[in-house]
């Protein structure tokens, strides 16, 4: 099966500001990451620190 993680990033921030923002989005999903069964169809939107949607994860077959 395969992990699939898309994070649409500012561009308009600095690289430090998106660095620093993808940086959170993962350790929080990471840590999360236990909740769910990890089967093909799990998956979940991803939000940034301001609550705006900016992506989603998933697990599809491979």
């Amino acid at each position: 099966m395969k992990f699939v993680l898309e994070v649409t990033v500012d561009e308009n921030a600095s690289a430090q500001e998106r660095a620093a923002e993808l940086g959170r989005i993962l350790r929080y999903w990471g840590g999360n990451l236990h909740h769910y069964a990890l089967e093909p169809g799990d998956g979940s939107p991803l939000h940034d620190s301001g609550y705006q949607e900016v992506g989603a994860w998933r697990l599809v077959a491979d």
